[in-house]
């Protein structure tokens, strides 16, 4: 089998093994705060002009593109609970 087929011996598939961890959990990190900007962003700027149109028919307040956001966010918090745990503990 060829250096490149195995990853070679000299370190680089190591560090890009090592790597994507890392990426994995910045990308967990930042899905809830970008679900929190966006149903933010959503309540100050406005729905579209569809959802304005849907919106003179008394929904559920728990309807919405809002809502929707602010779901996602408190589902994807997660990584953050974990993380603030783990730096909890160490100061314990």
């Amino acid at each position: 089998m060829s250096q490149a087929c195995s990853g070679g011996s000299d370190g680089h598939a190591s560090r890009r093994n090592a790597a994507a961890p890392r990426a994995a959990d910045g990308l967990a990190l930042a899905a809830s705060p970008t679900f929190a900007i966006m149903a933010l962003l959503t309540g100050v700027l406005g729905g579209d002009p569809a959802e304005m149109l849907c919106s003179a028919a008394h929904v559920s307040p728990l309807s919405g593109m809002v809502t929707m956001y602010l779901l996602m966010s408190a589902f994807h918090a997660a990584p953050w609970l974990k993380l603030i745990r783990a730096t909890s503990s160490e100061t314990a």
